[in-house]
């Protein structure tokens, strides 16, 4: 009987860390409303510390792959997870607004975004050359996985136990993946004399600290400084970014307290969110499928139009139950989630070439920078008017406007002085 390859173990470990991080970042959502309750802190004030989280989770991925190219996957991996442990974990001996910026904003932030998307690309380019998509596909949905398993969990304990216990469950979660990570997570097969999976021979590979160029790091701050000065990356980079906003900054920060202030219960208003985890592994399959086959800029133009058109309904849609309408909301927002990364990727390869996975890198920042701001913004409206109904319909305008953007994106430049850009 022919042995099971180390790459899937790997694979299996890098998956539990993913499907922890999701989980540990969709923290924050249940926990608004009793830290409002128990220190009488303003939402805005609250969503200041998701902001700095989600902003540093998103400008951690550039530099990411440096890391681990200097340090190797396994010592960083390990270290944000003890980040995350930490940050979580401190939480229940606070007392002031800004140690929560602190620990759940920084510490945390800097934690799972050193477990970011990049994490999954690093360790399917080292470790897998047959069935490599479909590795990095399971990956991706892990971030969907965890959503599903801790929101539920977290919010019962929450309602239970208290937020603290919470807090204490997170930290706990995040140190049992360590011993994991450290005795069975390997940088790369030929560390343990091994090929990658589908290979026929070892590779031989060169820290990115030691290029002629400067490295990894250098690399990711030139590739940017050229992308940025072409049109197509600013269409790219702020429709993502308005991409973040209307999802992790919106929606998953603020659903269950918005849906509390309408008399739903937050177990019943985290589940639905939960839900959304469910279809969005789905959406994102069937959107890399699509992508394989229709122009990646229709999709694009699809997706942002009618997330637009879902966010300026959602206001009629909240209650104390969760009626069939909510249920249909639930179950479209999941579809269409990330449906947007697989074009969106396809895009930076096809316009940025050899430079497209970077560029994605700082694409998906600035989608995290969209998720920050909106995820304060929203919290502030709360605060001053009473209700997110703005904060909703703010969004879907600003979907509809990252439609407009995206049916201008184009893959031919015909611009001469742009074109240099992109080559070289």
């Amino acid at each position: 009987m022919k042995s099971l390859h180390r790459a899937w173990i790997v694979a299996a470990v890098a998956f539990v860390a993913i499907i922890g991080a999701a989980g540990f970042r969709a923290t924050p959502g249940v926990l608004i409303t009793p830290l409002e309750d128990a220190f009488g802190w303003s939402r805005g004030t609250i969503s200041l510390a998701v902001s700095v989280n989600l902003m540093l989770y998103g400008l951690c991925a550039p530099f990411a792959a440096a890391l681990m190219d200097r340090f190797g996957m396994r010592r960083v991996v390990a270290c944000a997870l003890l980040l995350v442990a930490a940050g979580s974990g401190l939480t229940v001996f606070m007392t002031a607004s800004w140690q929560l910026v602190a620990l759940w904003g920084v510490l945390v932030g800097l934690g799972t975004g050193s477990m970011a998307l990049v994490f999954a690309a690093t360790l399917t380019d080292r470790w897998f050359v047959r069935h490599r998509g479909l590795v990095t596909g399971v990956l991706t949905a892990g971030g969907a996985t965890g959503q599903l398993i801790f929101l539920p969990v977290l919010a019962h304990l929450t309602e239970m136990q208290g937020w603290r216990w919470a807090s204490v469950t997170v930290a706990g979660a995040a140190l049992a993946v360590v011993p994991l990570v450290w005795f069975l997570l390997r940088d790369t097969p030929e560390e343990i004399g091994l090929t990658a999976l589908g290979a026929t021979e070892p590779v031989v590979r060169t820290p990115a600290v030691r290029t002629p160029d400067g490295g990894a790091a250098a690399r990711a701050v030139r590739v940017l400084r050229d992308a940025a000065r072409t049109r197509h990356f600013w269409y790219l980079a702020v429709g993502f970014a308005i991409c973040g906003a209307s999802t992790n900054g919106l929606v998953g920060t603020h659903f269950i307290p918005a849906a509390h202030d309408h008399g739903m219960a937050e177990t019943t208003a985290a589940s639905l969110l939960a839900v959304i985890g469910v279809f969005d592994i789905a959406g994102t399959v069937f959107s890399g499928w699509l992508s394989d086959r229709v122009d990646p800029r229709l999709l694009l133009v699809v997706y942002y139009a009618l997330r637009g058109l879902s966010l300026l309904v959602l206001p009629q849609l909240f209650s104390a139950t969760a009626e069939p309408s909510m249920l249909v909301f639930i179950v479209f927002y999941g579809l269409d989630w990330v449906a947007t990364v697989p074009p969106t990727v396809a895009l930076c390869r096809r316009i940025f070439g050899a430079n497209g996975a970077v560029v994605f890198g700082w694409v998906f920042a600035s989608h995290q920078v969209g998720a920050a701001v909106v995820a304060t913004a929203a919290g502030i409206t709360r605060d001053h008017l009473g209700n997110y109904d703005l904060a909703w319909y703010g969004a879907g305008v600003l979907c509809l406007l990252a439609a407009l953007m995206s049916s201008r994106i184009v893959t031919r430049v015909r611009d001469g002085r742009e074109a240099a850009i992109l080559v070289g």
